[in-house]
């Protein structure tokens, strides 16, 4: 009698999804149900379950779904899968190593954009002006995504235009802000996307607590030059 081997690549995900989850809730980054970690595993895709804790998975209830995002296992996905799945295929043009997804409801973040301070661009209003050279080398633009309501497909419309947008100018973008609700971050790993979410509370939260201004055009080249930022 044969028995199906269970992926390694899956059962690898499911721990990392967990492990990054959890250390995003004991820090603060998320709280109660709110948030989710999704990971692309080849074709398919793993995320957190519905109205669940970050910080009390078990990795055996972690919703799996096909390419197509038909459920294969699991507790229910997120209701924001549909957003997950836009942001890996539209990233795919510049980034097409990304296999983790992070939204959190980031308390600095949510608050900066409660604020009438959006940062106008030639792409977009932005959420936060390149204060420091980390947050230019680390996470780059972060395009300010209009108020949706949460799960609504327009919100998963509105990010994947953006990431389109930023790259036909070549800018690789690696998050963007869902106006009143919070980030999603996507990078090449879990622990990539967490860094860019903590570079981004931190930033907003110097926003939040200065008047600091931007660094210089003359500034953000000498990182272009230096570190390759894209700025």
């Amino acid at each position: 009698m044969s028995h199906i081997q269970p992926n390694p690549n899956l059962t690898r995900a499911r721990e990392d999804i967990c492990r990054v989850a959890k250390s995003l809730f004991d820090r603060g980054y998320v709280h109660a149900t709110a948030g989710n970690v999704s990971m692309r595993v080849g074709d398919e895709f793993l995320i957190t379950p519905t109205d669940a804790c970050l910080g009390f998975l078990d990795p055996n209830d972690l919703a799996h779904v096909d390419a197509n995002g038909v459920q294969l296992s699991g507790a229910r996905a997120s209701k924001t899968l549909a957003l997950h799945r836009r942001i890996y295929s539209a990233s795919h043009t510049l980034s097409p190593h990304t296999r983790c997804v992070i939204h959190s409801h980031s308390t600095h973040l949510v608050a900066l954009s409660l604020k009438d301070t959006a940062l106008l661009t030639p792409w977009g209003p932005e959420l936060l002006a390149p204060i420091t050279p980390y947050f230019v080398m680390k996470v780059g633009h972060v395009p300010l995504i209009a108020y949706h309501r949460p799960g609504d497909v327009a919100s998963a419309d509105a990010v994947a235009q953006a990431i389109e947008r930023y790259a036909k100018a070549g800018l690789d973008l690696h998050a963007v802000m869902l106006s009143r609700l919070g980030p999603n971050v996507w990078h090449d790993s879990p622990a990539q996307a967490m860094a860019t979410l903590e570079e981004m509370e931190e930033t907003a939260r110097l926003s939040l607590m200065t008047d600091a201004t931007a660094l210089t055009e003359t500034q953000i080249e000498e990182l272009r030059q230096t570190f390759g930022a894209q700025w």
